[in-house]
Formats: structure tokens, C-alpha cells, sequence
């Protein structure tokens, strides 16, 4: 081989090796644009991201806590761990737990701190105090009425939730969706 092949031949590895790293790094800013996209379309129809404010849900949840919540065709159900969205009477989203759903019979003692949910005592390990009346306390109906759902703070000596004329119930449409995963702080990362 002579030396202007030998020369000719470095210059095409050479544009080869440029072509190749352009190629790669188009190719990596495509990879990373697509996924933005396909996150940002995540988080906007199917989960967001919500922080909790408030000592209202310990120990289940404490201030500062960052949640990822399921949207997309989110029904409630007793149990659920839900963000209520503004309200009439709310200036930011709450952290609540569903207590009772339309149709369900609903009966608060506070003499012995029991709830009933069609006349059975749930079992309410998750509870931090007792249930106790609350200031501006709302009138709670026999029946919860359809469209609507009861929810209750864990921390049920701190907690403004459905007992309070502020809250109230719920209207369905007032419901982001279901919290399923603390993301943070680290240490607690975890499925609710």
C-alpha cells in the first residue's frame, strides 16, 4: 500500500469516526427528547407528583413527604390514601384516607372514638389519637349520597377533613387520584 492510500485510508476512518460520534450523540439527544415527552404525557394523564402538607396524616405520612398518585380512571375506595383537589372552601390539595364511599352507611361515635361503615367497626390500625368531634363541625348524612365520598386524616386530633364544614364531603370530581408510593425522603421510599 502506498502512502497516499495509507494516507487516504486514515482520512476515511477518520470522517467514520466523526460521523459515528455525531450519529451517537443525534441518536442519545433523540433517546432523551422521547423520553421527556413520554414523561411529561405520564405525569400529566396517569401520576403527579403531590408533597404532603401537615401533620394530619402521621404516622402514615408525615409534612414533607412527596407521594407519586395514580390518576387515570381512578375510582375511590375505603382505604384509599387520596389527594382532594381545591375545594369550595379549600385554598390547596389535602391528604386524605377514604373512609366511605356512596351508598355506604356511615356512624361516628365519638364516646367511644368507634366508626362504623355499614354497621361494622373498621379496623383502623393506621389511626394516631382518637376520633373526636371538631370545631365548625358539618351535619354527617345516615347515607353517604352518590358522587360523594367521607375521608379522614389519620391523625384524627389534627386533622381538617370530611368532620369539618370546611371539607365537608367530597364530591368525586375533587379526587386527583390514589397516593401509591412515597418517593420521598429515601429512607421511607416505598407502596402505601
Amino acid at each position: 500500500m502506498s502512502d497516499t492510500e495509507k494516507k487516504e485510508k486514515k482520512e476515511e476512518l477518520k470522517e467514520e469516526e466523526s460521523v459515528s460520534l455525531s450519529q451517537i450523540i443525534y441518536d442519545i439527544a433523540g433517546v432523551i427528547f422521547l423520553a421527556a415527552i413520554l414523561l411529561l404525557i405520564a405525569m400529566t394523564f396517569f401520576a403527579r407528583q403531590v408533597t404532603v402538607s401537615g401533620p394530619s396524616m402521621e404516622e402514615t405520612l408525615h409534612d414533607k413527604d412527596r407521594l407519586l398518585v395514580s390518576c387515570f380512571d381512578y375510582v375511590p375506595k375505603n382505604g384509599d390514601i387520596v389527594i382532594v383537589t381545591h375545594g369550595e372552601n379549600l385554598n390547596e390539595p389535602i391528604v386524605k384516607r377514604v373512609i366511605a364511599t356512596q351508598g355506604q352507611k356511615l356512624d361516628i361515635n365519638y364516646a367511644t372514638g368507634d366508626v362504623s361503615v355499614d354497621g361494622k367497626v373498621i379496623d383502623e390500625k393506621y389511626i394516631v389519637g382518637t376520633t373526636i368531634p371538631v370545631p365548625n363541625a358539618t351535619v354527617i348524612p345516615e347515607v353517604i349520597p352518590d358522587g360523594y365520598v367521607f375521608v379522614m386524616g389519620d391523625n384524627r386530633e389534627h386533622s381538617l377533613d370530611s368532620r369539618s364544614a370546611t371539607v365537608g364531603l367530597v364530591p368525586v370530581e375533587n379526587i386527583i387520584g390514589k397516593a401509591f408510593v412515597r418517593i420521598y425522603p429515601f429512607d421511607s421510599f416505598g407502596l402505601l
